[in-house]
């Protein structure tokens, strides 16, 4: 390994370069914020970049599921969502794109001009309430520019890969700027389809359109942002024998037209600063597979079916915020505070035409919540503070369907921190702290579940944590360490059953939501930036993971007490460097791992531990820079999704493990100019 790395890099990371989190109540530098944050920068990398699912095995105890085009499911320290097929569902993961709530629709977090993807690892029940149980991913956008700038980008490689971006910023006049920003990407997919002698029926196709527009006043500033994402992927991922060789006639879609907006004003004010935030998204996504895998004349017990999901999602949010400043501390002068109001409203009509469904299946799903939040902070000497925060939130919903299906939940939800830190004489960092998640409860709508299978109930979240972040060996060696354990109560758990339907050999596979009695969650992070010399930069990105399960039996019969739980990797690690070589020239390398995990709840198949290495070449000129790239070197099969269910009419059905398999090798060359 050490072998390794003394190869690597593109042109080295500036690591001492002061880094901002956003995701935060104030805007904190990295090294300072009391939890456990990852922060990364796409165009750090030295291959190029479409997606989110692309960048988060750097960051530890990070995960993600696809069974669709993209990987759009997200897990953190082993929670997450894995997939959905009905309404509704609740997020574990928030994402936030400029401020927009994303949560649940993965699809739309491409990644081209975005200046970093923040991801706070552990439950954020006071900063974002019921859809961050696990965490937050936030990614955002950069600023206009002070001067005129336009970057222009070109990228191609295997299986008919293309992309083309511009961005173009700069001053509209002395207080206002702008940024616009366009990316088209295009693949053919990784798939083969034997039956219609394609090699594009798993493609990418994927457009992305943002804005930006900044105000900025003596005392007052104004952003807005916009955005239009348009991805038209296909959806033909699994083979009947686990390889990329397809036989399907009808092959699926997996496609997402994001439309939203967002406005944030800020204003400074004497004894506080204030925040008042909006947004709204309009998202149509449709999601449609071929549910039989063959084509006629496959076999004599064959039969046809598919089955297409449509959505139209809006959501809504507004918040208003304070922030004390040194002025407006209270409690004689000694307390700083946060104080805010949130709201959400969002709506989602659904659709679903199914071969085997007695007609077509309709549901519309609303949600609204509202929530007070605030936080206090306090110095004690020079060295330690103490920070305490809470969120009290009301959830309701409202959903009816075309079974004749009406449900109505609500729910009182209360999230909590309490931070204990102290800065060290050399500037270093020590917290613990103990905070509170929660997830509200809901209902599985799917008409063919028993009663008693249909409702669930919220789920808690208690995390302890312990951190360190430092500077050492004269400011050279960045260190960012956690550990922690979370205990959960009754936990909400995505598991599947077949159902017998007429007509269908196979049977219906559905997934549904139940409570078991609870689990834990605990590991170690570890986050390591070495500047070897003028040359050579060194990262290691570690993660250690043990989850369980207590008191649970799923819905197949199969005893799960102290198994680990669902797509919760053992250990996770990115490491590699950076080497400038002078004159323009740069290498990097890569090689991140996973242990083995179990794909669901539901059975025992898991996944192999795997290893990738990635690797590329580059030079850079005055203004403009072209890199060779390889992602996947050595051709690792591994796999981003997983079932056990029987759909080949060659065994009679027989339940057996289906895979699907992530990005195999690839080469490419990326080349890009400043204006």
């Amino acid at each position: 390994m050490i072998s390794l790395l003394l190869l690597a890099a593109t042109a080295v990371t500036a690591f001492d370069e002061e880094i901002i989190v956003t995701a935060d109540f104030r805007d904190t530098p990295e090294q300072q914020l009391t939890s456990s944050v990852s922060v990364v920068r796409p165009e750090d990398r030295g291959d190029v970049v479409n997606h989110l699912e692309e960048v988060l095995n750097q960051v530890p105890n990070v995960h993600f599921s696809s069974g669709a085009s993209r990987g759009r499911f997200f897990q953190i320290r082993g929670i997450g969502e894995r997939g959905q097929f009905e309404e509704p569902v609740n997020s574990s993961v928030g994402v936030i794109i400029d401020g927009v709530d994303m949560s649940g629709i993965g699809a739309a977090a491409t990644l081209f001009d975005v200046q970093q993807v923040e991801v706070l690892r552990g439950p954020q029940g006071t900063l974002y309430g019921a859809n961050a149980l696990a965490g937050l991913i936030q990614l955002v956008t950069p600023e206009p520019t002070e001067e005129m700038y336009t970057r222009i980008q070109l990228d191609g490689g295997e299986y008919d890969s293309f992309g083309a971006g511009v961005v173009v910023s700069g001053p509209l006049s002395d207080s206002t700027g702008y940024r616009l920003s366009y990316r088209q990407y295009r693949d053919d997919g990784f798939m083969d389809n034997d039956f219609l002698n394609r090699d594009d029926t798993n493609n990418h196709d994927e457009m992305t359109l943002r804005g930006k527009l900044v105000w900025q006043g003596e005392q007052d500033r104004l952003q807005l942002s916009f955005g239009h994402i348009d991805v038209e992927n296909g959806y033909d991922a699994f083979s009947l024998d686990n390889d990329r060789t397809t036989f399907s006639d009808m092959p699926g879609e997996d496609s997402q037209k994001t439309d939203y907006v967002s406005l944030k004003f800020d204003r400074s004010g004497e004894r506080a600063d204030f925040t008042a935030s909006g947004a709204f998204a309009n998202s149509d996504i449709t999601y449609g597979y071929d549910e039989d895998w063959t084509h006629p004349g496959f076999h004599p017990f064959e039969y046809a079916s598919t089955d297409l999901y449509e959505r139209e999602r809006d959501t809504r949010t507004v918040e208003l915020r304070w922030l004390s400043n040194p002025e407006g501390k209270i409690f004689g002068g000694e307390w700083d505070w946060v104080f805010g109001f949130f709201g959400l409203r969002q709506n989602v009509d659904f659709d679903r035409t199914y071969t085997f469904a007695a007609g077509p299946f309709a549901s519309d799903f609303q949600i609204e919540r509202t929530a007070l939040y605030g936080e206090l902070g306090r110095d004690f000497g020079e060295d330690w503070r103490l920070s305490i925060g809470g969120r009290v939130e009301r959830h309701g919903a409202e959903y009816d369907d075309s079974n004749g299906l009406d449900f109505d939940p609500d729910d009182d939800l209360f999230g909590a921190r309490i931070v204990l830190e102290k800065t060290t004489s050399n500037g270093n960092l020590l917290y613990g702290s103990v905070s509170q998640g929660y997830k509200t409860g809901g209902f599985n709508q799917d008409g063919t579940l028993p009663a008693e299978l249909r409702e669930f109930d919220t789920e808690e979240l208690w995390n302890v944590e312990f951190g360190y972040k430092a500077k050492l060996v004269d400011d050279r060696l960045t260190v960012r360490g956690a550990i922690f354990y979370m205990e959960r109560r009754e936990v909400q758990i995505q598991t599947s059953d077949i159902v017998p339907v007429p007509g269908n050999p196979a049977g219906e596979f559905v997934q549904f939501k139940s409570n078991s009695a609870e689990g834990f969650n605990r590991g170690v992070e570890l986050e390591l930036d070495f500047v070897a010399n003028e040359y050579l930069t060194l990262f290691a990105n570690v993660g250690w993971l043990d989850t369980e399960y207590d008191d649970f039996i799923n819905a197949n019969g199969i005893v799960i007490d102290g198994r680990e739980q669902a797509h919760a990797p053992g250990y996770q690690f990115f490491v590699g460097g950076e080497f400038d070589f002078g004159n323009g020239w740069s290498a990097r390398l890569e090689v991140e791992g996973k242990d083995d995990f179990y794909f669901s709840d539901s059975h025992d198949t898991q996944s192999d531990a795997y290893e990738l290495i990635n690797a590329s070449v580059g030079y850079r000129g005055d203004s403009w820079q072209v890199r060779l790239w390889g992602r996947n070197l050595t051709d690792e099969d591994y796999f981003v999704r997983g079932f056990f269910f029987g759909n080949d009419p060659r065994d009679i059905y027989t339940a057996r493990p289906f895979t699907q398999l992530g990005e195999p090798s690839r080469v490419g060359i990326t080349a890009s100019i400043e204006l």
